[in-house]
């Protein structure tokens, strides 16, 4: 099985982060599950690197900005990320979903992952994590939650 970042990712999002489960496990003990779980070293090792690097730029207490700049995509960002996720992006912005700190900790993180193409699928995935990880947005980690598990958004781009 080839594994990525992005499936150790949401093993651990799924079975530890997002249920409170086991929150007091370090770090030697979710990687011995992740290998029990049959996710190779070095997949798990980017997987944590890539969980460092979200704490890293998790945002002290600011206020959000409202209707912030608009983002231009560029090169590796337009070849990683289709229109439709594109797209999603800015109607999670324009809707208070996310604020533009918030969007380029999505877009980082997004880039940071393994793949040479994200579906819209993954990149919920990603925006469903950082808004776990970002205090005071628990209501947008809320309706995110919902949007993951609808067959279809109601977003227009």
């Amino acid at each position: 099985m080839k594994e990525s970042i992005l499936d150790v990712l949401l093993y651990l999002f799924e079975h530890y982060i997002a249920d409170d489960s086991d929150l007091a496990r370090d770090r030697d003990s979710l990687q011995n599950s992740l290998l029990q779980a049959g996710f190779s070293p070095s997949e798990i090792n980017k997987a944590f690197d890539w969980l460092d690097g979200l704490a890293a730029r998790r945002p002290g207490p600011t206020a959000p900005r409202a209707n912030g700049p608009t983002r231009i995509y560029f090169g590796p960002e337009l070849d990683k990320l289709d229109v439709d996720c594109r797209g999603f992006l800015r109607f999670l912005e324009q809707h208070g979903i996310l604020d533009a700190d918030q969007r380029e900790l999505v877009l980082d993180r997004a880039m940071a992952l393994d793949q040479d193409e994200l579906d819209l699928d993954d990149l919920k995935w990603v925006v469903l994590m950082v808004l776990f990880n970002q205090p005071g947005s628990e209501a947008a980690y809320a309706w995110m939650e919902t949007q993951m598990f609808e067959d279809d958004g109601d977003y227009v781009h």
